[in-house]
């Protein structure tokens, strides 16, 4: 146990924050959590539909093998929603549409068959624990997974399908990132047919009400250890401690906290924007990395109508702005949610749009996937890209170069700060099951570095 005596300050009430601000303050630490938003749960956000049912407008599915989020949620007796779906998907292939049982589009199934195949063989090379040391990782990190497309694989349909798939993935568009990503990101996630499916996969289960309820328990567990509306702006520290220095208004007033430790949970295009001092010897990000491309759509209906026709409300289409759609109603049918994916170049696109622009093209192509429904009776749109406090989702994207610059100190702390967010973790980067897993590692550090600190003080006491 650290003792009331160590101070610990986490930056960021996001999943990582929360689980390391929770697992710090049971040892007994000081805790306190700045977030820069008027809300807690960073890249989880809860989007109201209608009374009493809200959609997951960032942050949403899980599965089996994430065990420390099914803890979680088994903890503060939260239930899980099915996302299995019944009836037929439609897809939108080149202004053609059709329906199907099948979840996989009409393209030609040799040209996607050979695709897998050979990410599957890239994926079975990369070292998961340490990507930075992947068998040939210097050419991978610096070729770009469009680059390794064009120079290995012919099939038309491959490349109609690639960045579809990459888009539902990772948000990620093919050029933007590096082969390694792409090899490393699917690996951690447990492989690529395990990340893309929902009945015995990674997509298995939503958390009824809202995965942004498990951010909302953990804060009431904290009480008023959590601050909002503290955007940290720098962060000194010396032999004595540290000082996290916040701009709290326009005004740019200025609140202080003192700590022992530093845990930093936040995105590495946010953490790079804090001012250290002294400086860190290795980047958070560089101008390679990206932002995730992700905005998601939530149309709401008085119920799942689309299942009246026997359709599941699943779809795939090839040009934009939603290249997927899931049906994320409520169990008791209480409401039609359907949830648009506008994820990769297209999401660029997209949020260049205005407000209205935005709705506007959401719904001229809804009614050309769904034409038989009729207008939706309200249209929500969270645009993670324009996001200021999260700067892309469903995670950041390493660009070429990212991983042999980055990697190898992507957990090394910076003398009393260390660092926690789904991006420093090695196992399920990019998800939920990531953040917690860095959070709950950020945590055992800065209590193991309190109590070698306690310890020390003993010997030198005697």
């Amino acid at each position: 146990m650290t003792g009331a005596s160590t101070r610990v300050v986490v930056v960021g009430a996001g999943l990582a924050g929360l689980i390391a601000a929770r697992d710090v303050a049971a040892s007994g630490a000081e805790v306190t959590v700045l977030e820069a938003r008027d809300r807690v749960g960073g890249r989880m956000r809860g989007v109201p539909m209608s009374s009493g049912v809200v959609a997951d407008g960032g942050a949403a599915y899980l599965g089996r093998q994430h065990t420390e989020l099914l803890q979680l949620v088994d903890d503060h007796r939260l239930d899980l929603v099915s996302t299995g779906m019944s009836g037929e998907s439609t897809f939108l292939i080149d202004d053609q549409r059709t329906t199907t049982a099948s979840r996989v589009p009409p393209l030609d199934a040799v040209a996607l068959g050979d695709l897998f195949d050979r990410l599957e063989d890239l994926v079975e090379t990369v070292r998961p624990n340490a990507p930075w040391l992947t068998p040939d990782a210097d050419r991978l990190d610096r070729l770009s997974a469009q680059r390794w497309l064009v120079d290995g694989i012919a099939r038309p349909d491959a490349h109609t399908f690639f960045p579809l798939f990459l888009g539902e993935m990772m948000a990620a568009d093919p050029a933007a990132i590096s082969v390694l990503h792409m090899a490393f990101y699917l690996r951690s996630g447990g492989g690529l047919r395990y990340l893309n499916a929902f009945e015995g996969g990674a997509q298995q289960w939503r958390i009824d009400g809202g995965a942004h309820l498990l951010a909302e328990e953990l804060a009431e567990q904290l009480g008023d250890r959590v601050h909002v509306n503290q955007p940290v702006a720098a962060i000194d520290q010396d032999h004595h401690g540290v000082v996290v220095r916040c701009v709290t208004d326009t005004a740019h007033r200025q609140s202080e906290f003192r700590a022992d430790r530093v845990i930093v949970a936040v995105p590495p295009l946010l953490a790079q924007r804090i001012d250290f001092r002294p400086g860190l010897s290795t980047p958070r990000a560089t101008t390679a990395t990206g932002r995730g491309c992700a905005i998601k759509v939530h149309l709401g209906y008085r119920s799942p109508i689309w299942r009246e026709g026997g359709l599941s409300g699943w779809s795939v289409s090839t040009s934009g702005p939603l290249l997927s759609t899931v049906d994320d109603s409520p169990s008791d049918e209480s409401a039609g949610v359907l949830t648009g994916f506008v994820t990769g170049a297209a999401a660029s696109a997209f949020s260049a749009l205005s407000p209205a622009g935005q709705r506007d093209a959401a719904l001229a192509h809804v009614a050309r996937l769904f034409p038989q429904l009729p207008p939706p009776d309200t249209c929500s749109i969270t645009d993670w890209i324009t996001e200021k406090y999260s700067r892309g989702c469903y995670a950041a994207l390493f660009g070429p170069g990212d991983w042999l610059r980055l990697g190898p100190t992507l957990t090394e702390p910076h003398g009393r700060i260390h660092w926690a967010g789904t991006e420093t973790s090695l196992e399920y980067f990019g998800l939920m099951e990531g953040a917690i897993r860095s959070g709950r590692r950020a945590a055992a550090e800065v209590i193991d570095a309190a109590d070698a600190t306690t310890d020390s003080s003993k010997v030198l006491v005697r």
